[in-house]
This record gives C-alpha cells, structure tokens and sequence, in this order.
C-alpha cells in the first residue's frame, strides 16, 4: 500500500513544476524555451503557451510553472513566465499593467491611463488618422509635417503674431501686426 501512495505522490507532484527560463525563442508559431527546474533537471524546446493577443519574451532569470500531463515529463509546457525583477509593485485592487525590463509601461489605475514610455520615443504607425474626443495639454512643442517642412506650433504662433502684409485699399503701405495674439505659453 506504501507503494501505491509513494506512486501516486510522485504521479500528481511531476503534474507542475517551478522553473526558471534558461533561453527563449521566439521565431516559432508557438514559442519555445529552455528551462531548469529545481534538481538541476533541464529541458529544452518547452512550448509556452501565451494568453491570446499577448505575446512577450522572457528573459534569462524569468520564473516559470511547467505543467506535465500525466505527470509525463518527456513534454510540458510552460502555463506562465513571470519576472519579478520588474513588476510593477503598489497596485492597488483592479488595476491592471503590461511592463518590461526597461521601465515603459502602460498601467490602468483608478484614475486613468498612464503610459510610461520611459525615456523612449511612442510611435503610432499604420493608422490613417488619430481621433482625440477630449482637450490635449502638452508640456514639450507640438510639430506638424516633422518628417519634412515642418513647424512647432510655437514658431506658428510666432509667425501669426508677426506677421504683416502689403495693404490693397487706399494709402497702401503695410498693415500693422495683428491687435489679438495667438494665444500660448
């Protein structure tokens, strides 16, 4: 009966299995890693199986849990890959974050969206317009056309501020700046 229990422990014990992620690969349709597991027991080509709509790649140091069906470790696959090294820590109850190694990330707090780019550069790409329902505040310059002629909206003020032309009623001559100044900061 000894026998029977010390099996069957051993049965149900192999099911999950902590890890940590050695290498990742990310080229395959499913991605695959290699692990090690407390003992010193390695595996190679263990697929991750990612939530949908989410893809990442762990790094080395990454913590994993292995499911083994059957208890058969000959294939596993890893449920889910964690780093504690940076999560985000203090969230507070319903508040959700995507995040990485560098710091950027994008969190959903309690009071609104806060997308940390980190120092890095955002880009939108491959949309034919961006739609903004709300006022847009800036701290930095806004420019338009930047990839060719163009201008901050500091210098648009300046121009629209400045500028004067030739008068075409009577008296001719130049017209004065204009009385009411594009507002800014």
């Amino acid at each position: 009966m000894a026998n029977l229990f010390h099996s069957l422990h051993q049965a149900i014990s192999n099911l999950l299995e902590r890890a940590v992620i050695r290498t990742t690969t990310t080229t395959a349709k499913c991605q695959v890693l290699q692990i090690s597991m407390p003992g010193g027991e390695g595996k190679s080509d263990i697929e991750h199986l990612e939530p949908y709509g989410f893809t990442s790649a762990p790094k080395a140091g990454a913590e994993a849990v292995a499911a083994y069906f059957d208890g058969d470790r000959s294939h596993g696959v890893v449920l889910v890959a964690s780093d504690r090294r940076y999560r985000i820590k203090g969230l507070t109850a319903g508040e959700v974050a995507i995040y990485d190694d560098l710091g950027q990330s994008v969190t959903l707090t309690r009071s609104g969206i806060v997308i940390n780019g980190a120092g890095k550069p955002v880009t939108v790409t491959n949309a034919p317009k961006a739609r903004f329902e709300m006022d847009i505040e800036a701290t930095g310059n806004i420019t338009d056309m930047c990839d060719s002629t163009g201008r901050t909206m500091a210098d648009m003020r300046q121009v629209f501020d400045l500028h004067t032309h030739k008068e075409n009623g009577d008296g001719g001559g130049t017209t004065d700046e204009p009385n009411q100044k594009m507002e800014g900061a």
